[in-house]
């Protein structure tokens, strides 16, 4: 948890959290950092102090950027892991899994494409082809006057084993 009124700038905090998980192993060389974005969502922080996150993880030698890239674990010029799907596919597979666990409502409006794009930390596109996924699959329905729904259980595709 951060301490918004204690002596330490807010981005060294999150800073910090973030090293711990290169530390951990949760972010591996290669790896793309939280986008300001995704870390704006996570932390509730302004974009400004999000940027000084990446700033001062590049001054302590933990990441590098790439223009128009993102900000990756390790120094510059370490092989950037590919993730094995499209970051759409990832996002659809989390809300379906959000909807099992009864986080998202049947028959009830699925988030926003703006909440998607500030929870994931991604474009527009990318929201949309979330959304698009989740259609093609009977998980969201669009609903006239309503827009997007969670589709009712009995349109849900049936669990794949294993």
């Amino acid at each position: 948890m951060l301490d918004r009124d204690g002596p330490v700038p807010l981005y060294v905090q999150v800073a910090e959290v973030i090293e711990g998980r290169i530390a951990g192993g949760r972010l591996r060389t290669g790896e793309p950092v939280p986008s300001e974005a995704a870390l704006e969502a996570e932390f509730g922080i302004a974009r400004s102090t999000a940027r000084n996150v990446a700033r001062e993880l590049r001054r302590r030698r933990l990441v590098h950027t790439v223009q128009g890239e993102g900000t990756f674990v390790g120094p510059l010029g370490v092989p950037r892991l590919k993730p094995t799907r499209a970051l759409y596919v990832l996002i659809a597979e989390d809300i379906v899994a959000r909807v099992r666990r009864g986080e998202l409502r049947p028959n009830r409006a699925m988030p926003s494409e703006q909440t998607l794009m500030r929870h994931y930390g991604v474009a527009k596109v990318t929201a949309r082809q979330a959304v698009s996924r989740l259609r093609e699959h009977g998980w969201v329905v669009t609903v006239p006057h309503r827009g997007t729904c969670i589709a009712d259980p009995a349109e849900w595709p049936p669990e794949r084993p294993g």
